[in-house]
């Protein structure tokens, strides 16, 4: 079992729009996928079409007094299932600084459930957390969304420094320009320059396009509602590397 965390430090980057359709494609992929949103805004299950609530909130699955299977729910799409957000889920740092080895429970969480699928993906909170330490100690890979802007650029620097100070088994980084415009010349000259200096960023890059946008209202991946358009050939073209990178 691959578990690919989307995550940044900042939010409005495309963290869910990238966890929603990557799961996607993997589960049209013949995997199965488990799509976990961590974000008590709860908007990959409203992407997804299920209703934000887990009965007996982030505490229960955390403690353990509900099984993690209880609350996972069916989605429109086959091989692909969701454990969706609940509003408690804004508490769950203190939830989680209550348990044992608080840093590791997300990670023992999934364990059991390594049967039942091939991949997990878990959709983040932005930030720097218990629970983002946890995801970063969950996941094999992370994949961090960046608009191509100087300061976007210093986030993937301190979300690096921040993986390095973790105690091994550390998780791979991909990096990928989001919300790109090539109007912007800083924009361009990012992205350009950016996959040359570093290995953990990716060549493919999804711009700002209004069907993405259209997700919301469509209700559903963009791989699934416009499996034709530019813009889930963007997203293919990412997951092509990020299965790479899962191996």
């Amino acid at each position: 079992m691959k578990v690919l965390a989307s995550y940044n430090i900042k939010g409005g980057v495309g963290k869910t729009a990238a966890a929603v359709n990557l799961a996607h494609l993997a589960a049209g992929g013949g995997q199965r996928v488990l799509l976990w949103d961590l974000d008590p805004q709860g908007a990959a299950s409203y992407l997804l079409r299920i209703r934000p609530r887990v009965k007996g909130g982030g505490k229960a699955l955390i403690k353990g007094t509900r099984p993690v299977d209880d609350a996972i729910k069916g989605t429109d799409f086959d091989r692909l299932d969701l454990l969706p957000s609940d509003f408690t889920y804004r508490n769950l740092d203190l939830v989680l600084d209550a348990a044992a080895k608080p840093a590791r429970r997300i990670a023992r969480l999934l364990a059991p459930l390594a049967a039942e699928y091939d991949l997990i993906v878990l959709d983040c909170p932005p930030g720097i957390s218990l629970l983002s330490e946890n995801v970063l100690r969950a996941a094999g890979t992370v994949l961090v969304p960046l608009i191509p802007t100087t300061l976007s650029v210093r986030t993937l620097d301190q979300l690096t420094e921040f993986i390095a100070g973790l105690p091994a088994p550390r998780p791979d980084v991909l990096a990928f320009f989001s919300m790109t415009d090539r109007r912007k010349r800083l924009h361009r000259e990012i992205t350009e320059k950016l996959p040359a200096q570093r290995s953990d960023v990716a060549v493919a890059v999804i711009p700002a396009l209004s069907l993405i946008e259209r997700m919301s209202t469509e209700r559903a991946p963009v791989s699934a509602f416009a499996p034709r358009s530019a813009a889930a050939r963007y997203y293919q073209a990412l997951w092509t590397e990020v299965a790479e990178r899962l191996g």
